[in-house]
């Protein structure tokens, strides 16, 4: 790793943890903003009882005070904090057994998509204007222009309801099929499109020409230039993806009854679980900037050419 890429990610690091930071300010801000409070929609609880409960959590001083205690406790001890619903757990520990799930469905739904867009891109482009590349292009926008919760409620409706061959609910065995295949439709449109597209590019290149006037073989133009080098908007694409799906999938979390940390910050917007709330926005932004760093620099990977200033 030569300086220049090394003072890159130096300079990438600093400007995440100013991102996470107004990312937390704006957040903590917000949700203080918003009328009401946790406790208020807890039954028979009077006057004194919800003080008393603000006071054990510190909801009872001035918002600006709980904004540096909060920011101290994160610095120093990287502590969320204890979730207001669920009493006699901490943040973290909601968080962590949210992310397992999370993650396993996350991953699985990504490198499908991943996998699945790069080849129907790639034979949509190769056949281009071809049979195959217009049903390609007809399912991807089709897949690309539904909503999430529109999908993963059509598929509930068909496999679980009307077939029943696939069960609805999150947390039995094998349910997490439906699930992983709502998250991956429509990355892996997207990517089919951006793949298709940035080939097509590519193959129109003078060094494909030059590479098919000297003999090299179909397969190798394809593989070792034109798919390399159409790789780069799908890398960009892919990392926030990722890092979204991984702990942003809540409305398909919901529908499934998946037990990720989706259902988790969706349950803590409406109990108004601050601390939660606060830490499930904290863990996708930390996410999110992590892999479009690890994006840049896959860049360097995929195509040496390029410089990281």
């Amino acid at each position: 790793m030569n300086t220049k890429t090394l003072f890159y990610i130096l300079k990438r690091l600093l400007l995440a943890i100013v991102t996470v930071w107004v990312v937390i300010t704006v957040t903590f801000f917000v949700t203080r903003a918003v009328p009401g409070g946790p406790f208020m929609s807890e039954k028979a609880l009077t006057a004194e009882a919800q003080a008393a409960l603000e006071a054990k959590y510190g909801l009872d001083k001035p918002v600006g005070e709980q904004y540096v205690t909060y920011l101290k406790d994160i610095v120093t001890e990287f502590d969320f904090g204890p979730s207001l619903k669920q009493r006699g757990r901490t943040v973290t520990e909601v968080i962590m057994d949210g992310m397992g799930v999370s993650i396993k469905l996350g991953l699985i739904a990504a490198f499908s998509a991943l996998a699945i867009g790069i080849v129907l891109g790639s034979i949509a482009a190769l056949r281009r204007n071809k049979f195959i590349d217009k049903v390609i292009m007809v399912i991807t926008t089709a897949f690309v222009s539904m909503p999430s919760f529109i999908m993963g409620s059509l598929l509930l409706v068909i496999f679980a309801i009307k077939l029943a061959i696939l069960p609805a609910n999150g947390e039995a065995d094998g349910g997490l099929f439906l699930p992983v295949v709502t998250l991956a439709l429509y990355p892996m449109a997207y990517i089919t499109r951006l793949t298709r597209s940035s080939m097509l590019d590519v193959l129109g290149q003078d060094y494909i020409r030059t590479a098919k006037a000297k003999g090299v073989s179909g397969l190798k133009i394809i593989f070792g230039h034109a798919l390399k080098n159409s790789l780069i908007p799908v890398i960009t694409y892919f990392g926030p993806m990722l890092a979204y799906i991984v702990t942003g999938s809540l409305v398909v979390e919901k529908i499934f009854a998946v037990p990720g940390i989706g259902r988790a910050f969706v349950n803590s917007i409406t109990g108004r679980d601050y601390p939660l709330i606060m830490g499930t926005t904290i863990v996708l932004a930390v996410l999110i900037v992590i892999m479009n760093l690890v994006s840049d620099i896959l860049y360097k990977v995929v195509d040496p050419r390029i410089t990281l200033e």
